[in-house]
């Protein structure tokens, strides 16, 4: 586990680093032919926006409630950081996303709703104005285990232990070329991409027809697989006054299996009412048969603070 780690960092380490070195020697390079003046042009531009916020959904009803209902209570978390920055013919982008909520209903204990942790850092070098080429490392897992609940004829509860930190988690490099028509869209077609899928939770145990989880054989820690072509769809824009909408959509077809393609739209629609109040509509929808022959969907609807910078 220490040496997946260690290679994990390694990886993010060397892709945060590498571009930003590249542009600086490039900029050291021409500091010795060219003056200070000379080397910034128009399109040189740093952007960063962070944001943070929480949400709490209630409900009680009295015990001599006629129209049924349990008690309950939700919260949710969430920390978003995107870093843009621009030198000429060269480009840095750094994304990290994460959330985390929990519910509990009167009589279970706490379950929770929404887990996951996004970082995707990305290199661009710039062929047009609307064409470049790109090398980036991205990752995708979650904080906490998550359960499958079911009862049985004396109406215990049962879970079964489906997920975890890093089980699975999902490392991806890629090499390819990037059209982006305007700011705020932009889609990365990267043939032969590498994908490492990681469970390090041996003792894991998805039920799948080929009997893996997901996609790891039964007592192995990483599958790594090569794509035939993966594509990257990213969309962040206001859509209207305070109206945010995010989306990003992923397919991925591998040399081994190429017409078991996996496709994931994570899309996120966000209208501020005030300053720091929020309503927040999200959902996930998931079509991987290293995970389930049908389709995965999960929706959320919430309000709450969000405070940005």
């Amino acid at each position: 586990m220490r040496d997946l780690l260690l290679r994990i960092s390694t990886l993010l380490c060397a892709f945060i680093l590498l571009p930003g070195s590249y542009a600086f020697s490039q900029n050291v390079d021409l500091s010795n032919s060219l003056n200070a003046g000379r080397l910034k042009t128009a399109n040189d531009t740093t952007w960063k926006k962070i944001e943070f916020g929480a949400n709490l959904n209630q409900g009680s009803f009295s015990s001599n409630w006629t129209g049924g209902g349990v008690n309950s209570v939700a919260l949710g978390l969430f920390f978003n950081a995107l870093n843009e920055k621009r030198r000429g013919k060269n480009s840095w982008r750094n994304d990290f996303q994460s959330q985390y909520g929990v519910v509990r209903n009167k009589g279970q204990q706490s379950r929770k709703n929404v887990d996951r942790i996004f970082f995707d850092t990305k290199y661009n070098r710039e062929l047009t104005a609307k064409w470049s080429l790109f090398a980036n490392v991205n990752f995708l897992s979650q904080f906490s285990p998550g359960f499958k609940y079911s009862s049985n004829a004396d109406t215990a509860v049962i879970k079964d232990k489906v997920s975890g930190f890093l089980s699975p988690a999902y490392l991806t490099e890629a090499i390819g070329i990037e059209y982006r028509p305007a700011p705020y869209f932009f889609v990365d077609l990267a043939p032969g991409a590498l994908r490492q899928t990681i469970v390090i939770d041996t003792d894991l145990y998805v039920n799948t027809p080929d009997q893996k989880n997901y996609g790891v054989p039964i007592g192995k820690k990483v599958r790594t697989e090569a794509a035939l072509i993966q594509v990257v769809a990213n969309f962040d824009k206001d859509i209207a006054k305070n109206v945010n909408l995010k989306f990003r959509y992923l397919m991925y077809s591998s040399f081994k299996h190429p017409l078991n393609i996996d496709n994931r739209l994570d899309a996120q629609l966000t209208a501020k009412i005030n300053k720091y109040v929020n309503v927040n509509l999200g959902a996930i929808v998931v079509y991987d048969q290293d995970q389930s022959n049908e389709i995965q969907f999960a929706q959320g609807l919430s309000i709450g603070f969000l405070y940005s910078l």
